[in-house]
C-alpha cells in the first residue's frame, strides 16, 4: 500500500501549557521586559548629569561677541572670530635614548590638558643627530571644543601669571593668518605638575588657531578672552561677565 502524503512528517514540539502556541514578542516588548528586571533609578535621577559649561564659552558668548560686534561694526554674529582648536606639543630630544623621560612628559601634558598626547616620530633618518627613522621625537595633542575652554581659561587665569618676570605676552606672534603661537620656557607653570616628581625641565609650544585669518581681528579676540599682551590692560574674566 502507498504511504498517505505527510505521514513522515514529524510532529511540532509542543509549547508548555495549555492553548495554542502564543506569537513571539516584539523587540521593544523584550526590551521592555529587560529593563523591568534590571536596577531601577534612584529617586530624583530622570537622565544623565549636565555637563559644566566651560566659563570662557560662557564669557565669549556673553562679553566678548557684542564687544567685537561693536569695535569692528559687523551686523551678523557669526561675522565674530572664534576659537578653533588648540594644540599643544613638546619636543624631546633624547625620547629615543631615555623612555622613562618620555613615559613622565606624556603623563604630565596629560595633567596639563586633560587628554592622553600622541607620541611624535622622526619621518626620516639624520645621521648627524644620530637619529632613526621611527624614533620618537616628543609628543603632541590637539584640543577643542571643551576641553579647549578649560585648557585657555587655567592657562590665561591660573598659568601664566605664575610665570616668573612676567611682562606680557608678545604681540608679534602671529603668523599672518589669524593664528597666535605661545611658548612655554617651563611646565612647573602649572599648578597641576608637582615639582618634586618631575625629572626634567622643559618648554612647550602652545598654539590657538581662531577662524579669521587676519591678525586684527584674531588679536582683539585673544585680548577680550583675557590673553595678557604686552602693553594691553588685561581682561579679567570673572568680573567682565558679572
Amino acid at each position: 500500500m502507498a504511504k498517505k502524503k505527510g505521514s513522515g512528517e514529524k510532529p511540532k514540539k509542543h509549547v508548555k501549557g495549555e492553548g495554542p502556541p502564543q506569537p513571539k514578542a516584539a523587540k521593544g516588548e523584550k526590551a521592555g521586559k529587560a529593563g523591568k528586571k534590571g536596577k531601577a533609578a534612584p529617586a530624583g535621577v530622570t537622565g544623565p548629569e549636565p555637563k559644566l559649561e566651560p566659563r570662557l564659552l560662557r564669557h565669549y558668548q556673553e562679553v566678548v561677541v557684542p564687544r567685537l560686534t561693536q569695535q569692528f561694526g559687523w551686523k551678523n554674529r557669526h561675522q565674530v572670530p572664534r576659537i578653533e582648536k588648540v594644540t599643544v606639543n613638546c619636543g624631546l630630544g633624547e625620547a629615543s635614548k631615555n623612555q622613562k623621560l618620555l613615559d613622565s612628559v606624556i603623563e604630565e601634558m596629560r595633567m596639563i590638558t586633560g587628554q592622553t598626547p600622541v607620541v611624535t616620530r622622526a619621518r626620516k633618518a639624520i645621521a648627524n643627530f644620530g637619529l632613526r627613522e621611527g624614533m620618537p621625537i616628543g609628543v603632541a595633542m590637539t584640543l577643542r571644543k571643551g576641553r579647549m575652554y578649560h585648557f585657555l581659561d587655567r592657562l590665561v587665569s591660573v598659568a601664566i601669571p605664575r610665570i616668573r618676570d612676567f611682562r606680557g605676552l608678545a604681540t608679534r606672534s602671529f603668523d599672518g593668518r589669524g593664528n597666535y603661537t605661545l611658548g612655554v620656557r617651563e611646565q612647573i607653570m602649572f599648578p597641576e605638575i608637582d615639582f618634586e616628581h618631575v625629572q626634567k625641565i622643559h618648554g612647550l609650544d602652545i598654539t590657538v588657531v581662531t577662524s579669521t585669518n587676519k591678525d586684527d581681528e584674531a588679536f582683539a579676540l585673544l585680548r577680550e578672552l583675557g590673553f595678557p599682551f604686552r602693553g594691553e590692560s588685561p581682561v579679567i574674566i570673572g568680573q567682565a561677565a558679572a
